[in-house]
């Protein structure tokens, strides 16, 4: 069979121009992710490479949709190897099955890697000079509804702390991160 794999960044991007060439290509059956592929813990990703069998082939429109570091990429593929599964980048016109095309495949791996850096360096470079220029405060702090009353019920035993994280709605590094903010106010 011939596996699709598809990935967008975010939600709101969409995955036409990706799904056409999967279509042009005749493949059985596509797996899409709409998040970031700075690692390889993507839902579909998984029930990919869960599904796959001998014989398949997974077929991306390009490298940088499958991984963007080297390292979760020469991964992907050496499980995909493990299972007997070849793996073809159209855009790249690679194919595991050859020596060059496993060569090539680590180097457009490193440039996808490379290609990440310099987006997360642009960001931080833009919202560095956003900040000196007043425009980026950073994100607004979360307003947690009767927070100091569901503090007080847990600090007695009357509930639980993941009960008060559900509350309040915080992760658990949120909810105790606000407790020592808390403990140090009150201590000052």
């Amino acid at each position: 069979m011939k596996i699709g794999y598809v990935r967008v960044s975010t939600t709101e991007q969409n995955t036409i121009r990706q799904e056409l060439i999967m279509k042009e290509l005749g493949v059985d059956e596509i797996y899409i992710d709409r998040m970031s592929g700075k690692n390889a813990n993507r839902p579909q990703l998984k029930a990919m490479l869960e599904y796959v069998r001998r014989g398949d082939t997974v077929i991306v429109a390009e490298i940088s949709r499958f991984a963007r570091n080297t390292k979760d990429l020469l991964e992907l593929i050496e499980a995909l190897n493990c299972k007997g599964v070849e793996f073809v980048s159209k855009k790249e016109a690679i194919d595991t099955t050859t020596p060059t095309g496993k060569f090539m495949l680590t180097v457009f791996g490193a440039v996808a890697e490379l290609e990440r850096e310099y987006i997360l360096q642009r960001q931080r470079e833009g919202i560095a000079a956003a900040k000196s220029s007043g425009k980026y405060k950073g994100r607004k702090p979360g307003v947690y509804k009767d927070f100091e009353a569901v503090i007080r019920r847990w600090r007695s035993g009357e509930i639980t702390a993941v009960f008060a994280m559900k509350t309040l709605g915080m992760s658990k590094s949120t909810f105790y991160r606000h407790v020592r903010a808390t403990e140090k106010t009150t201590k000052g």
